[in-house]
């Protein structure tokens, strides 16, 4: 397997790049739309072949590359079937997987940060890798207080679908804002001061209540750009 994390520093966001040794199949997971040529080049030096995009959720901090890296490449473009984007190649569901040449990503209906999110577990020799979006970060969470995001239903999917994955998966977040790269399920659980060491729903429900945080400031842009595949509408 071939592994990339990359990073847009406008939106402290990450986006990883999957690719398949034997067959040249490569995925990028949430690309955004400011690093869609800079990604291009490292698949293309690399020798792979981008088949496919694939969303953890509708951001609201960046605008998805997925439409442009269609355009420049004939990638496929996946989003998660609760978010009902349009413009898109297929769909993506727990129970469904998505194939990147021999490799899989398997999704996990992670809802709470938004209603539409799903995490992806990529199992591969030697490594197992969860790629968490906003539901999961190193040390911290997605917010919940917008796009019918919830607390109590964030603090299930942690706890019912990445806590009881094993401790040694890695896990790759969409996010980080202070230069970390990876954390584990065993730190997590021990470590998170918002979700792990034992917080119950209800301490949980009450950090994420007090959080008072700035509304995003690309919102109103990358919702309705990402709901269509990364298509900004102008007036």
């Amino acid at each position: 397997m071939i592994f990339r994390q990359l990073f847009e520093p406008a939106s402290s966001t990450y986006t990883y790049l999957i690719g398949c040794e034997q067959t040249g199949q490569a995925a990028l997971i949430d690309p955004v739309l400011e690093t869609v040529e800079r990604d291009l080049g490292i698949i293309q030096e690399i020798g792979l072949k981008l088949a496919c995009t694939v969303e953890t959720h509708i951001h609201a901090d960046h605008v998805t590359g997925a439409g442009r890296l269609r355009a420049l490449s004939g990638s496929k473009a996946g989003f998660p079937l609760a978010s009902g984007a349009e413009f898109i190649d297929f769909t993506i569901a727990e129970g469904t997987p998505v194939a990147i040449g021999e490799l899989t990503l398997r999704p996990l209906y992670t809802p709470g940060h938004t209603d539409d999110h799903h995490a992806y577990f990529l199992e591969a020799v030697g490594s197992a890798r969860l790629f968490t979006g906003d539901a999961l970060l190193i040390e911290g969470c997605g917010r919940t207080d917008f796009q019918n995001g919830d607390a109590a239903t964030l603090y299930r999917s942690v706890h019912e679908k990445i806590f009881a994955l094993g401790d040694e998966t890695l896990v790759y977040p969409a996010h980080d804002y202070n230069q970390r790269f990876v954390s584990s399920v065993g730190q997590e659980k021990a470590r998170n001061p918002r979700l792990g060491g034992g917080k119950s729903v209800d301490e949980f429900v009450t950090i994420m209540a007090g959080l008072n945080l700035p509304r995003p400031k690309k919102i109103d842009v990358a919702v309705p750009a990402n709901r269509r595949s990364g298509e900004i509408q102008t007036v």
